[in-house]
């Protein structure tokens, strides 16, 4: 039997939760391993930035489809099945990456995996939140250490190969994904799983989708086609008729529009996420000019940001308990918008003093969102907390991703045209010759083939141009966690007038 149906099954447990947290480090293996190679990937198969942004975003945009639609099921099929078809996913899409011969294998590939990841998190989120019902903040934050603690491991198992085996290329890297996949799936085996805390106290489920609501259920449903209409080169009636349709049926069921307050901190998730998860895709390739001039690989920065996060998301109970889970998200916003606009202007040592703003910062911002979720809205079970996962995958993969990308095709694109004007040459009508899509639309981009096979004194144009391209990206993101951090103070003003943050517990009077 794999199902423990009594609600003393949901005080702590120890094995779930370490085959819970080895499945969440098995994600960040595959993230962090597809940023240390995009770079390699943009040279052998002649990519774009903007290109190399969607083979990030498709990391994580599919998760979102995944984490959604598990979670409409997941109390039917159970929290077990889920975690096999991560499993699955991770194998069959590791087996693609191995095989890609262009830009399309690399996106199928990592779209099966990132739909891995997203069952991952489609379980582990409720199942944690069941198991530690009465404790959420400190141990989902704990759970979402095992997000930078893989990135951690991954990142200096994938620079050590480069280091004493520098031949063997980009696909043996990627092939390190095999091991947290394997010692989950190990783990999984001889786990008994108890129902979510929803089911456990007789919530409908007409009443778990009300939470949410039929605006969320847009919101959500508006960032997927978007995508797939682009992948697929779908008309806009199409896309935008499938939103409709796919509304529709959440609303028929749902019958309510979403708890408002539901529905802002959903919106909210989307720049913190963004601002964590965009910026760490790209944070290998941003910082790289600059840890070159001080003899470091870029990897460290994103690296050391992240072993400031796994230690912070550890020990985060402690101090959100003492300032509560809004003023923790407000303070870390501000940390996070100082730490990546310094790191935009910052130069040798300054960097890593930048970084730690950063990583100070981005610590609290997921675990502690899923925990404020989950608190508020109990009701809403894997639907709601998952809605969240959802929405900051989709906004950081959709949106963050192909949006710094973009911020540096264009910021190339200008400096080439001031160039060729202050310097009477042609390199925007000799380099600038391909039309390519994005969400965004269409735009001119470089000819990769062109550049490489440039001129000395043409390359080292191209080479001022991106390193200046890459730090108007972050000054960019900066405005992200500035938002969100005027948002959180409103809110915090908000929940004082009421007489102060408190989590909603089922089972209590107020909630019969």
């Amino acid at each position: 039997m794999t199902t423990d149906t009594s609600i003393s099954a949901t005080k702590g447990n120890g094995g779930l939760f370490a085959m819970s947290f080895a499945a969440i480090t098995a994600t960040s293996f595959c993230f962090i391993l597809r940023a240390l190679v995009i770079g390699h990937w943009g040279t052998e198969f002649g990519l774009s930035e903007t290109q190399k942004g969607e083979l990030a975003g498709v990391g994580l945009w599919p998760f979102a489809i995944s984490i959604v639609l598990i979670s409409l099921v997941i109390d039917k099929v159970g929290f077990k099945l889920t975690y096999w078809f991560a499993a699955i996913c991770h194998v069959v899409g590791l087996g693609l990456l191995f095989m890609a011969d262009g830009y399309w294998m690399l996106y199928i590939g990592t779209f099966i995996m990132a739909l891995g990841n997203g069952a991952v998190e489609a379980a582990a989120n409720p199942l944690i939140a069941t198991v530690y019902s009465h404790d959420k903040p400190k141990w989902l934050n704990r759970l979402h250490a095992g997000w930078p603690g893989g990135m951690i491991l991954g990142g200096l198992l994938a620079m050590a190969l480069g280091y004493f085996a520098p031949e063997a290329g980009w696909r043996v890297t990627v092939g390190l994904m095999i091991i947290p996949i394997l010692v989950y799936t190990f783990l999984l085996l001889a786990q008994k799983f108890p129902v979510s805390e929803r089911v456990a106290h007789g919530v409908s489920y007409r009443t778990m989708l009300g939470e949410a609501g039929f605006v969320s259920a847009f919101i959500l449903s508006s960032l997927i086609m978007l995508e797939i209409g682009r992948v697929f080169s779908l008309p806009p009636v199409a896309t935008f008729g499938a939103v409709a349709v796919l509304t529709l049926i959440y609303a028929f069921f749902a019958r309510a529009p979403g708890r408002p307050l539901f529905i802002l901190l959903l919106l909210l998730m989307m720049p913190l996420a963004v601002t964590e998860l965009a910026t760490d895709s790209w944070i290998s390739e941003l910082m790289g000019p600059e840890m070159q001039k001080i003899g470091l690989a870029a990897g460290w920065v994103l690296i050391y940001t992240n072993l400031i996060v796994f230690v912070i998301r550890i020990f985060a109970g402690t101090l959100i308990e003492k300032f509560k889970p809004l003023g923790v998200l407000a303070f870390a916003s501000a940390l996070a918008a100082v730490g990546i606009f310094m790191m935009a202007g910052a130069t040798g040592p300054a960097i890593l003093a930048a970084a730690t703003l950063y990583g100070i910062g981005k610590s609290f911002f997921w675990g502690t969102s899923m925990a404020v979720a989950s608190e508020q809205f109990p009701k809403a079970g894997a639907v709601g907390i998952n809605m969240f996962g959802g929405a900051g995958m989709l906004a950081a993969g959709i949106l963050g991703t192909v949006l710094l990308g973009a911020t540096q095709d264009s910021s190339t694109r200008e400096g080439l045209k001031r160039h060729d004007e202050a310097q009477g040459t042609a390199l925007t009508a000799t380099y600038l010759t391909q039309e390519k899509v994005s969400i965004f639309g269409r735009y001119p981009a470089l000819d990769e083939a062109k550049v490489a096979a440039a001129p000395d004194a043409d390359k080292a144009v191209f080479t001022e141009l991106s390193v200046t391209a890459k730090k108007d990206a972050l000054k960019e993101m900066a405005l992200l966690p500035l938002f969100t951090l005027l948002v959180y103070l409103g809110l915090i003003f908000w929940f004082r007038s009421r007489g102060g943050y408190k989590p909603v517990v089922l089972g209590e009077k107020k909630d019969d």
